[in-house]
């Protein structure tokens, strides 16, 4: 998935491994009960999330998620 991530390939991938959305991923989009509560950039959604269910769903994976 990488390689063809590189090679510019589109995809839509259901993680929850965010070392991976990190390396691959240009836009996140966190869904939650099938709702969209978040969306934008790796950097803006696992930095900076604005809402509190992101928040609350990065410090559970990540565990020392900072806000």
């Amino acid at each position: 998935m990488r390689r063809l991530a590189k090679q510019g390939w589109t995809m839509v991938v259901v993680t929850h491994e965010m070392r991976f959305v990190r390396q691959v991923a240009d836009q996140v989009i966190f869904i939650d009960h099938g709702k969209i509560i978040e969306h934008g950039t790796p950097e803006q959604i696992l930095q900076n999330p604005k809402k509190a269910r992101t928040k609350e769903f990065l410090r559970r994976i990540i565990g020392d998620f900072e806000i």
